[in-house]
């Protein structure tokens, strides 16, 4: 069997013809295997849906718990058949819940990556190579420029800050899902044990992580219409960026606008965007890392999709490794 017989690009997403079922797809289909909880990757409308625990769990929060007609949990490293193809989903370390995909057939064996990142954090379980004949990954940062720096050290800059100015708010802009739960355990890793306020749209996610046995410290809400600036003084405020933008932030005191994201490396985005403090804090894996998972794995093929295509495509080709991008669309940087 060819490799492109058993997952091939289709309008929807990846398609498995023999299994007939869709790897994270854009629009809603008959069966979906889903690699994380962030919307890019995970809609709701599907007729039957197989994730990890937490994916659904994280699907249901945010949708509501009708978001699809059917569906099944797998535990990592669980073998399960599909009209005769063997799926099996491994840790990713992107989000909690997060999984590549194994697809097997006829001794072939292709892992889609979906987001993964292999730098340590304690919110979700960490990176599990897969060996595999075709690896497909992500280029989110497929780029050389893009090195990530350690976590911790961008969190000494926020914690160096709050002593620099202990009369102003500190608002962290992190994405709802993954983000910020790594924000604040960040935090909590540096030393940081004061109360923390989140904004409501991060509560039930910050909720469910302390379900599942990671430990986010004293949070409070982030309530400003009883409150007076003076209440914020000096406090860590998370929240998703959207809401920066709004009048809800400028109730704050003297607000300082910090942003977690391996986009903080470009400068231009970080101006653009008002952003006073930029943290480089990636779920995604940068150059090396992307790079160093290829080496690893020595793959027979690589295909690349969603992000710098091109870069790692050229990388791989020079470094005898055959690849080629899948050009699918639909999805973003809703992550990092």
């Amino acid at each position: 069997m060819k490799p492109d017989q058993l997952l091939k690009p289709a309008p929807a997403g990846l398609y498995c013809p023999a299994g007939d079922f869709y790897i994270d797809p854009v629009r809603p289909v008959a069966r979906a295997l889903i690699t994380h909880g962030h919307s890019d990757h995970a809609r709701a409308g599907h007729g039957a849906v197989l994730a990890t625990r937490e994916t659904l769990d994280i699907m249901a929060i945010r949708y509501g718990e009708d978001f699809c007609g059917t569906m099944q949990a797998a535990a990592f490293g669980e073998r399960i058949d599909l009209g005769g193809v063997t799926v099996s989903l491994h840790p990713a370390g992107h989000v909690l819940g997060s999984a590549q995909i194994a697809v097997e057939k006829d001794g072939l064996r292709i892992v889609a990556s979906g987001d993964y990142k292999r730098g340590a954090d304690p919110t979700c379980a960490p990176y599990e190579p897969v060996p595999c004949d075709v690896f497909i990954t992500e280029a989110t940062f497929g780029l050389p420029v893009f090195h990530h720096p350690d976590p911790k050290a961008e969190m000494g800059k926020l914690l160096t800050s709050l002593r620099q100015f202990p009369e102003r708010s500190h608002l962290v802009g992190a994405y709802s899902l993954g983000k910020s739960q790594r924000v604040l355990r960040l935090l909590r890793d540096c030393g940081y044990d004061a109360p923390i306020y989140i904004h409501g749209s991060l509560a039930r996610l910050c909720d469910y992580y302390v379900s599942r046995g990671i430990d986010l410290g004293d949070l409070r809400p982030a309530t400003t219409e009883k409150s007076s600036p003076a209440d914020f003084r000096g406090a860590v405020v998370v929240g998703p960026p959207s809401a920066f933008a709004d009048r809800w932030a400028r109730r704050f005191n003297e607000p300082l606008i910090a942003f977690a994201s391996g986009w903080m490396m470009v400068r231009q985005r970080a101006k653009q965007g008002g952003v006073e403090l930029p943290l480089v804090i990636s779920d995604h894996c940068d150059w090396p890392e992307l790079t160093e998972t290829i080496r690893d794995l020595a793959p027979q093929e690589v295909w690349v999709t969603h992000g710098r295509e091109e870069a790692l495509v050229r990388w791989c080709e020079l470094s005898g490794v055959p690849a080629r991008p899948l050009h699918l669309v639909g999805y973003e940087d809703e992550g990092d």
